[in-house]
């Protein structure tokens, strides 16, 4: 099964580690600086234009990989239900 995460970007169910909402994890500093060092290394895909508002890790093709998407993460685990 795979899920939509926005624009024209797909990810199998399987491979997904985690999803959480953006917003509210950015009051952590340890989530902060997760984001900050996964960007710098070159793991982060946004994806869109809009408001980024979940955050999907998964792991595609043996490396880790985090999605930004304008979609909710209460939307995108509804998909996968």
């Amino acid at each position: 099964m795979f899920l939509h995460l926005g624009e024209n970007v797909m990810i199998r169910t399987k491979d997904i580690i985690m999803i959480f909402n953006i917003e509210t994890s950015s009051y952590s500093s340890d989530t902060t600086n997760f984001l900050k060092l996964a960007e710098e290394d070159g793991f982060v895909e946004k994806i869109g234009r809009e408001k980024l508002k979940s955050c999907v890790i998964a792991e595609v093709s043996r490396k880790s990989k985090v999605f930004l998407s304008p979609i909710s993460s209460v939307t995108l685990l509804k998909r996968i239900i």
